[in-house]
């Protein structure tokens, strides 16, 4: 009867641990979690799924920081622009996704993203309303930009001097969001109905949308959860000289794929930015006791052609190229003379940091980034971070411009942040317990099966110590 004993409890202890390096090395049960996790990111009415991505409970807070200039007349005479930062002026930003429609079989999703932004006093540095900024006359610049070397310079010049309008303005810090009317432009209007007479950063964009987008769901594959493939109607743009630059790639940034992996691209389409943009893996760490892994935006996406050769599609006109860390959207924002780069100019060639007094680029406060739960694909932290420039140069046919040099002028920066909630982080944390449970059911077969082969070990030393005894019993006898 011992001996039956012992041999089940080594045969079992034997079984168990096979049985649970077998499970390990095939990957069962992470298969099975992946599997849960791949069939529940998908985008059906009715779903905490869905519900996420229509209303996503997460705060975000948009902030706005300006660069006031000091040193106005010395620029005019060729003098470095001093430049002093100003903020943040900080709005809470509400993001639903409305008039929603499920298309193709429930595989695609139609939806407008409307975002309204309302003031937030206490996070911010002054009133709108009432502080000033000096900053560049970006409606006067375009306008000559626009009329340089045509029949309508003369007119232009006529306009500039009749309202007594410079190279720079100074301008409310609510003016120039959400817009003011420009006696200029509304001149311009007149003549040309599709010039908005009202110039703002953010004009027309508290409580609109930027156009339809139409999203994969994840139906027929996870990877293409909440993909863009068409916005506006188009499935790419024609803003670029190539077909690669003007591809729609990648989701909104909002949400992605479960299952990410530290090898891949995350990509992201940005009206903001004219443009599709990538991020790559930069570090793992956690956010509210959750892990992450931390992507950024690659050096290669807004690198030089000598760089990245598939640049030269965003050079408009071809071959006119600023140079790395800068991109030129005047295509896309009606000929408007601005450039597009990180905060003071983060990863952007030197001299563009050198030309502007007051530029200071430091990767804590100037990096976009996303924090991201590699198995659900949630994003827990995030920065979206976009500066603002001008491009500004001496124009002879326009005295106004003086003898300024050649620059990429800031004016301002935003801070686009977003942080798990509470209620989210806890609801993520018991998922991903679950989880953790059913991935590690083998880690309990095998320790099950190392008690069981202690114990055997035990009982096999206690039977060889019984028999030794009796044997010495017995010579003892005799």
């Amino acid at each position: 009867m011992k001996s039956l004993c012992l041999v089940t409890v080594g045969v079992l202890a034997m079984t168990l641990l096979i049985a649970s390096i077998s499970l390990l090395v095939a990957h069962v049960f992470q298969t099975v979690v992946d599997l849960q996790v791949k069939e529940g990111t998908v985008l059906k009415n009715g779903t905490e799924t869905f519900e996420a991505w229509e209303d996503p409970p997460p705060p975000v807070y948009m902030q706005f920081y300006f660069f006031n200039v000091t040193n106005p007349l010395e620029v005019l005479q060729g003098d470095t622009p001093l430049v002093e930062e100003i903020g943040p002026y900080t709005y809470r930003e509400y993001r639903p996704r409305v008039h929603v429609q499920f298309l193709d079989n429930g595989t695609k999703v139609s939806a407008l993203n409307p975002k309204t932004y309302v003031f937030e006093p206490q996070k911010s540095v002054g009133d709108p309303e009432v502080d000033l900024i000096r900053t560049v006359n970006i409606p006067a610049v375009t306008a000559m930009e626009w009329t340089r070397s045509t029949p309508l310079q003369f007119a232009t010049e006529v306009l500039l001097l009749l309202y007594q309008e410079s190279l720079f303005t100074v301008r409310t810090v609510h003016e120039l969001l959400w817009g003011y009317k420009d006696r200029l432009l509304s001149t311009i209007h007149l003549l040309h109905p599709e010039i908005d007479p009202v110039f703002g950063f953010f004009n027309k964009m508290n409580g609109t949308d930027d156009g339809e987008y139409v999203f994969l769901s994840g139906e027929t594959n996870y990877l293409n959860f909440s993909r863009i493939v068409e916005w506006k109607g188009k499935e790419s743009l024609s803003w670029w000289t190539t077909e690669t630059c003007n591809m729609i790639n990648g989701t909104d940034g909002t949400s992605f794929h479960p299952l990410i992996s530290k090898d891949e691209n995350i990509y992201i389409f940005s009206s903001d930015f004219c443009r599709s943009l990538y991020l790559v893996y930069d570090s793992s760490g956690t956010v509210a006791g959750i892990p992450t892994y931390r992507f950024v935006p690659s050096a290669m996406v807004f690198a030089n052609t000598t760089v990245n050769p598939d640049n030269a599609g965003f050079c408009v006109p071809p071959g006119n190229c600023p140079g790395t860390g800068v991109l030129n959207v005047s295509v896309c924002k009606q000929g408007a003379p601005i450039f597009l780069s990180a905060p003071h100019f983060y990863q952007a060639d030197q001299k563009f940091v050198e030309d502007i007094e007051g530029m200071h680029p430091k990767k804590e406060y100037h990096e976009t980034f996303l924090d991201i739960n590699p198995l659900t694909g949630l994003v827990l932290q995030g920065a979206k971070r976009m500066q603002i420039n001008v491009h500004v140069r001496k124009l002879p046919e326009f005295f106004e411009t003086g003898n300024i040099r050649t620059l990429i002028f800031p004016v301002m920066y935003i801070n686009e942040s977003v942080l798990i909630d509470e209620v989210s982080a806890s609801k993520l944390k018991h998922i991903l317990l679950e989880a953790s449970v059913v991935t590690g059911i083998p880690f309990v077969i095998m320790a099950l099966g190392i008690v069981f082969g202690i114990v055997f070990i035990v009982l096999v030393c206690r039977s060889r110590g019984i028999s030794e005894e009796g044997g010495e019993v017995l010579i003892d006898s005799e």
